[in-house]
């Protein structure tokens, strides 16, 4: 594995490679989930790019950019065993100049993860865009736990005539149910236990839904049920278009939640 620091390096070793490209872009702190993502592109793909960057256009003030969790020389050694052939970790002045070109993300990403957090993913595509243009990978790999993001990331490479497959790759849960996050370590005993309500309201709405019950209204009401003693920030049941709907369309459904314990936010979402 190489590890590479400069854009010019990337794009110099890029020029040499003819065949496929496979690319997982993280922010570090590799679970998982993330290495479910790069040994799906390992299968995949006969070079396979790693980044490691935290994003700053991605955080709010007050947000936790400053303590979100690092580990480079762990990451690495994750990346090293699951044969990642190119690990690119820029620094900020690598990736973002004085006088940027801003991307707009379209109205949708001002709804659910984007209405407590507006401008978030301005900063997620800017930087998608960016690592892209810098790896021009052939296939992209994204996890579903971030349903928001992949949809604008998606709908970016349309809109945009990028050649890039996008790669939509299942959440990898722990053995008790648990979303997989780099934001878990935050969580104290008491919290741990009670995030596993999350998943937990998510099954019982998939049993609701498996019985035939396809009013979203009821769902959620069901899904709240379970949820009740925690901090819900969001619950919510749309396409893959991202359109909140009333009646649950089997095949074009996903259930949404986002759940507070203190400071610290934990998606999950299930695809019906």
């Amino acid at each position: 594995m190489k590890i590479l620091k400069t854009i010019e390096e990337v794009q110099a070793i890029r020029k040499t490679i003819t065949s496929s490209v496979g690319f997982v872009p993280t922010m570090g702190a590799l679970h998982d989930g993330h290495i479910s993502l790069i040994k799906k592109a390992r299968e995949e793909n006969e070079i396979v790019v790693v980044s490691i960057f935290v994003n700053p256009t991605q955080f709010l003030e007050g947000e936790d950019l400053d303590s979100y969790p690092r580990r480079d020389e762990a990451d690495k050694k994750i990346c090293e065993l699951c044969k990642v052939d190119y690990l690119f970790m820029p620094d900020i002045s690598t990736m973002y100049s004085k006088e940027e070109i801003l991307i707009k993300a379209p109205n949708k990403s001002y709804m659910l993860e984007g209405l407590t957090r507006p401008g978030h993913f301005d900063g997620v595509l800017q930087v998608v865009l960016k690592l892209f243009g810098i790896t021009q990978p052939n296939n992209a790999y994204f996890g579903k736990k971030d349903a928001q993001q992949l949809s604008l990331i998606m709908q970016m490479v349309k809109n945009l005539f990028l050649p890039i497959n996008i790669v939509a790759c299942d959440i990898i849960r722990e053995k008790d149910g648990l979303a997989m996050s780099s934001r878990n370590v935050y969580l104290d005993e008491k919290q741990r236990k009670e995030a596993l309500l999350l998943s937990q309201s998510l099954y019982t709405a998939a049993s609701l839904i498996s019985k035939g019950e396809l009013n979203s209204i009821l769902v959620k009401r069901r899904i709240e049920e379970v949820l009740k003693d925690l901090d819900i920030e969001y619950t919510a049941i749309v396409n893959r278009e991202f359109d909140e709907i009333d009646t649950i369309e089997l095949k074009n459904t996903i259930i949404l939640i986002v759940v507070r314990f203190g400071n610290t936010r934990l998606l999950d979402n299930i695809w019906i």
